[in-house]
């Protein structure tokens, strides 16, 4: 379907990004911008930025389409970028049992996200895989932009022991138990989606309970952002979700299948504080991955934008992850 993705420089949006923007009455502010916050090339601040992260958010789609996140991480360095149209990722992809860097390949479309909980700051390259070598693999950069700080929860990264092994990934045919405790506590998660092969990946945080589960559909309320509606737009494309929670303090991975439905108003919607629509995954599939990273890290504060958001009840869902 390259004629609903297709891009120009005058505009960065997709047909599902401006659908989207439409829908909620910006899109005429986006068009007078002319998307001028997203670049095709990376500026110098967010190079060095990427070059002192421990870690990134990666995703990519299988051969159905389905997009996926995960993590790759490496000492600070590990990331780098040798000309701003251009990052390259120092990493092994021979040595990892992980289902979505083994759709990491030449040509492919991938979406990263480098994020710093502890200064609250991020930004996103989207692209193409140029090169696989040995060393890892250059990412030919198609869209560079910054997001802003709202609802990122803050925290610290903790002097570790050495890993344990590294158990999964354990297929999941729905949200099992411990899945479901670890979504219950969760503050952060990540969303991956896709519009065609271009993959996304996207943050999103809440207080604890702010997703609600519902057998094996997951509810996510949809705060203000910076009104590009580059995940949900992408599900106008493609209603099609991967979810990626971690669990920062024993550095585990949950990642979570499932078609999308966007509710964009209902009484529903305003049942939740902060919430401008919301949106639900039914989930199909998944895995967990044990002791995945060797990072962990210590809770330190809440976004002051996350404290003016709600919880969905919790008692509704306490027969769930009991």
């Amino acid at each position: 379907m390259p004629e609903l993705i297709q891009r120009d420089r005058s505009d960065p949006f997709h047909l599902g990004e401006r659908l989207a923007q439409e829908r909620v009455g910006v899109r005429s502010r986006m068009a007078a911008r002319g998307g001028a916050a997203i670049r095709s090339w990376m500026p110098d601040q967010h190079r060095s930025f990427f070059a002192a992260l421990p870690f990134v958010l990666t995703a990519a789609t299988d051969g159905d389409g389905w997009p996926g996140g995960t993590v790759l991480e490496g000492a600070p360095g590990f990331v780098s970028s040798p000309d701003p149209r251009t990052l390259h990722i120092v990493t092994d992809l021979r040595e990892t049992d992980d289902p979505v860097v083994s759709r990491l390949v030449e040509g492919a479309g991938i979406g990263m996200l480098g994020i710093d909980l502890a200064t609250r700051r991020r930004n996103r390259v989207n692209g193409r895989i140029a090169r696989i070598s040995r060393d890892g693999l250059d990412i030919a950069v198609e869209q560079s932009f910054g997001n802003c700080a709202q609802y990122i929860q803050g925290r610290e990264v903790m002097p570790t022991e050495p890993a344990a092994t590294v158990t999964g990934p354990v297929s999941l045919a729905g949200i099992v138990a411990d899945a479901r405790r670890l979504i219950a506590a969760s503050d952060t998660f990540f969303v991956a989606s896709s519009a065609g092969d271009a993959a996304d990946i996207s943050h999103r945080g809440g207080r604890p309970g702010f997703v609600r589960m519902d057998g094996d559909v997951l509810t996510i309320p949809d705060f203000s952002g910076n009104r590009y509606f580059n995940t949900l737009g992408n599900f106008l494309i493609s209603p099609r979700a991967g979810l990626l929670f971690i669990d920062f303090a024993h550095g585990d991975l949950l990642n979570l299948s499932g078609t999308v439905e966007i509710v964009w108003n209902s009484d529903e919607v305003h049942q939740f504080a902060g919430a401008e629509r919301l949106w639900r995954v039914r989930v199909s599939q998944g895995w967990r991955r044990r002791n995945a990273l060797t990072l962990r890290w210590a809770f330190r504060d809440f976004a002051p934008t996350t404290e003016h958001t709600g919880t969905w009840d919790l008692s509704t869902m306490i027969h769930e992850y009991r």
